[in-house]
Formats: C-alpha cells, structure tokens, sequence
C-alpha cells in the first residue's frame, strides 16, 4: 500500500513462533479463544458445530464474542488453506490473514479490505478496525512469545461507550 486508502487497510507484525501453531490460534476455536475472543463458534454446511479444536473449512459460517463488547459478529470463512491463510467475512468487509515464515520469524500479515467508503464505515471500520487489530496483532504476539495477555477481561468496560475507542487493550 503506497497511501492511504479508505476502502482497507493492512497491518503486519513479525512473531517469533511455528508457522503451524500460529494458523492454528488463527483457525480453531481453542486458538481464537486464547489470544482474541471470549467465544468462537464455527459451523460446516449442515450447521454443525466444528470441535475446538478442529480448523475451519472454506464455507464455514462463525459467530464471534468479545470479552467487555456485548455484540456478537457472525461472518461466512471465504478461505481457509490449512496452513498460511485464510479470509472471512467482518462485518461489511473482508479480512484476510496470510502467515510467511521468514528465516526464524513468521510474518502476520493482516488486510481489511472493501470497507464502504461512507463517513459511519471510515469511522467505524477503517478507524476502528486499524486500532483494534493493531492491538490484537500485538496481543497475539505476547501471547505466543512470552505466554501473557494484555486485553481487558478482569474490569468490565461495558458501561462506558467509548470503551472501544479510549482504552488501548480491548
């Protein structure tokens, strides 16, 4: 990306971590779970729900929960390759997240992309988006570097309405 672009964005993060390990915190609901969200479902095509621990599959759908964050967010997996990346859906737009091992490191890369370009989706998606996966991003690294979380789950955040956007570790 040469300039800024309303419609995505990207972030990139080097983690000292196994390729495989990574897609699996990526793709699983044991792995979304321990770095991300307080609750990861993921359904095949007959609506069944996939073990925690078993990966997602192209045409899955998910619902997501957050911890201090009410909302749930159901979205459809567009791709899912088994091992360096996948893409759903979020929200309006699209995610994709490719992992590239680099000599000792694995690349995360991660795009947000055919986000509206209206005022209320610049605001909400593209500002707080790129907030919000800046933080998870660094959180993921924390946790598979050095075994720590820094995201909010022991004070409830909830009653303040600009939880999301003051406090950096949501």
């Amino acid at each position: 990306m040469k300039e800024l672009q309303w419609h995505c964005f990207e972030r990139q993060i080097y983690i000292h971590g196994e390729l495989g390990h990574l897609y699996k915190l990526w793709s699983t609901e044991n792995g979304l779970t321990s770095w991300f969200l307080k609750k990861a479902e993921f359904y095949n095509s007959q609506n069944e729900k996939r073990e925690q621990n078993e990966g997602f599959q192209k045409g899955d759908t998910y619902t997501w929960g957050w911890h201090n964050w009410d909302h749930d967010e159901n979205g459809s997996i567009l791709e899912a390759n088994g091992k360096d990346y996948i893409v759903f859906t979020f929200d309006v737009s699209k995610v994709s997240v490719s992992l590239e091992e680099r000599g000792e490191v694995v690349l995360v890369k991660l795009i947000q992309y055919d986000i509206p370009e209206d005022e209320e989706h610049k605001f909400k998606l593209h500002f707080g988006c790129s907030n919000g996966w800046t933080f998870w991003l660094t959180n993921l690294k924390a946790y598979v570097e050095h075994g720590i979380l820094l995201n909010e789950k022991e004070i409830d955040l909830r009653g303040n309405e600009l939880a999301g956007y003051v406090f950096v570790n949501m």
